[in-house]
């Protein structure tokens, strides 16, 4: 039973959730507020945490900052919220993918089972000088120093990695990672890259691993 940890205050909404994702065999915890989300997360393993952004006693965006901060759990932005800023603040933070609100729940478990089988079983495998990632284990390490990173920052970098010396178009990476579901994804790719740079101290004036091509994208060369 795949476990699902929900910070939602719509108890209607919540509630339909619960009963619609059981059927997919995801048994949904929900939290009406962030604390005791927090509470529940620090004393439950969960597989994946479903978040608002709208919320009672502090914004979602601080949540997913918090969240991020202490954990790797792979989480979703549920939000009525359609703001870019809110989009790619959310992003930044760490999010594996924003679904805006209505939505049908036949999506929300598709982008569910797409984040935990690349969590679990991820596509590529590949080893530089410096940089190693394991298949099996989804992890990359820097020079022997194993690094944490989301599942679309995973995936993005071990497209690039797989696809060495070949320069790729963010609609390229957008069709290719299936993470990437957000509105406007050439942004939300710079920022996701922004994010992968910054954890392999890559310089993008000197990079060493990614690369900018100005008007065509983006190519590995560690």
């Amino acid at each position: 039973m795949i476990q699902i940890a929900m910070v939602e205050d719509d108890k209607e909404l919540s509630q339909l959730l619960v009963d619609f994702l059981a059927n997919y065999s995801m048994e949904v915890t929900g939290y009406a507020t962030p604390k005791a989300f927090f509470e529940g997360v620090k004393n439950h393993s969960f597989d994946l945490a479903i978040i608002d952004l709208t919320l009672p006693q502090m914004d979602g965006l601080e949540v997913c900052k918090i969240l991020r901060e202490s954990s790797t759990l792979p989480f979703i932005i549920s939000s009525a919220r359609s703001d870019i800023t809110d989009k790619l603040i959310g992003l930044e933070r760490g999010a594996d993918d924003y679904l805006p609100k209505p939505y049908d729940p036949r999506e929300l478990v598709a982008r569910i089972q797409t984040i935990l089988r690349r969590h679990k079983h991820p596509l590529f495998t590949t080893e530089t000088s410096r940089l190693a990632i394991d298949e099996k284990g989804m992890s990359v390490s820097l020079d022997g120093q194993s690094l944490e990173l989301t599942v679309a920052e995973y995936e993005i970098l071990t497209l690039l990695a797989n696809k060495k010396g070949s320069v790729l178009s963010r609609d390229y990476i957008a069709e290719n990672v299936s993470v990437m579901r957000w509105e406007s994804n050439e942004r939300s790719i710079d920022v996701v890259i922004s994010r992968i740079r910054k954890k392999l101290g890559d310089n993008p004036k000197n990079p060493q691993f990614i690369k900018s091509i100005k008007g065509a994208g983006y190519k590995f060369v560690g």
